[in-house]
């Protein structure tokens, strides 16, 4: 994600990594699952081996090459994938495929929305640092009947949320000037930490092309201009998170690093897709297409809210399919893709409301939608079971969808 409103300030250089609203009315919560899934963390098993090449790409080399693989998840033990899906209620199985905003400062109403909502995900913004201490989100877990998967977007530099309880992390400007070796350790570092506070996924690393100003909207939260040396240093930051436990998320698909604003204050487009395909794409490519060291594993990819001269027309990459498209036929990846955040950005919000951002970016293709703001997750899924019944969301696209965010953290196989 971009920064938002809420996130910290731009800061001088970074140093090395140290060792709401009220809460809703109680929902009944819906009737339980049949079948029992199985709890714990993502765990994930891609090895470490050569780039996909890219026309024009130059050799990525890298002290990773060597690094061991995390061990295999225990399939055998997990429930079929098709099976636990097969016995979801539609609602149920919609709910999977939201990553709501939670209120970080009210630890007991996020406890009593996960429980009435039962959502796939949920996201920690802002600055606030309540449910991230005192074991509150296991405590929010045990609302759950599917493990849920808790996110933050702790990329360093100007985008944190636990610096002011674990660190400072440096951006990934900073980073790009340390050894890939360091930045990997300091990713892990800060990967058990969030681990420890019960976070499971980390929407970083930043694969944007960057060059801009450090305060422009990627600036400095981009590794640099050299696909090669983004693509380096984004394996290094996701090696790092994965050696803790921790998914990561690359981002922002199909590349915010060359547009002409911030998609936070409205639409904005990138160079043409010929253009992105020369440069912006080519990480991605390296990293989770088929082969690629991150592929298969536990790295989601998120995409962004951009026009893209050649690839999208009258909406936005992530309400657009052709986009899901280039990153699932052309790139070739199969882990899971979600949006960026669909409530707190104009490029959104200046045309569609929530419920039907969030409709239109599951039947472009995504398999999450995120928001950031503790908005009321039941507009959202009435609109979305509408939908369902009424074939805008395909059944068969729905349930591979659901399915593939149950295996992203471990709930089957």
């Amino acid at each position: 994600m971009a920064p938002m409103p809420s996130h910290r300030t731009p800061r001088g250089p970074s140093l090395p990594l140290r060792s709401g609203p009220p809460p809703r009315a109680s929902r009944r919560p819906a009737a339980p699952l049949l079948v029992g899934l199985a709890l714990g963390t993502v765990a994930t098993a891609a090895a470490v081996v050569g780039l996909v090449p890219v026309t024009g790409a130059g050799p990525v080399t890298t002290v990773l090459a060597a690094a061991p693989a995390a061990a295999p998840a225990p399939d055998d033990r997990l429930p079929a994938c098709d099976t636990v899906v097969g016995s979801m209620t539609p609602r149920e199985g919609l709910a999977q495929r939201l990553m709501i905003g939670v209120d970080a400062a009210d630890p007991a109403g996020a406890a009593e929305e996960v429980a009435a909502t039962q959502p796939g995900g949920i996201f920690l913004g802002g600055n606030a640092t309540d449910l991230l201490t005192g074991q509150a989100l296991r405590r929010l877990q045990a609302s759950a009947r599917v493990p849920v998967t808790v996110a933050v977007d702790d990329e360093g530099g100007r985008v944190q949320r636990v610096d002011e309880l674990d660190g400072d992390l440096p951006s990934a400007r900073e980073m790009a000037e340390l050894p890939p070796g360091e930045v990997r350790a300091l990713a892990a570092e800060r990967g058990e930490a969030l681990a420890g506070r019960g976070v499971t996924m980390d929407i970083a690393p930043v694969v944007d092309l960057g060059g801009q100003p450090r305060g422009a909207v990627i600036g400095d939260r981009s590794f640099g201009e050299d696909p090669a040396v983004v693509t380096e240093y984004a394996l290094a930051f996701a090696r790092g998170l994965d050696d803790a436990g921790v998914a990561s998320v690359v981002k922002h698909f199909p590349g915010h690093g060359r547009a002409d604003g911030d998609s936070h204050a409205g639409r904005v487009t990138a160079p043409p897709l010929d253009d992105l395909r020369a440069a912006d794409l080519r990480p991605y490519a390296d990293l989770v297409g088929p082969g690629g060291p991150l592929a298969g594993g536990g790295t989601a990819v998120m995409v962004g809210h951009l026009d893209v001269p050649g690839l999208t027309t009258d909406l936005p990459s992530s309400l657009t399919p052709a986009v899901y498209a280039l990153l699932r036929d052309e790139i070739g990846f199969d882990g899971l893709v979600m949006t960026d955040d669909l409530g707190a950005m104009d490029a959104i919000t200046e045309t569609f409301d929530l419920p039907r951002a969030v409709v239109a970016a599951l039947a472009a293709g995504a398999d999450m939608a995120l928001w950031s703001n503790p908005d009321d997750p039941e507009p959202v899924l009435s609109a979305l079971e509408q939908a369902l019944s009424s074939g805008e969301l395909d059944p068969a696209a729905h349930s591979t969808a659901t399915a593939r965010v149950l295996r992203s953290k471990g709930a089957c196989a």
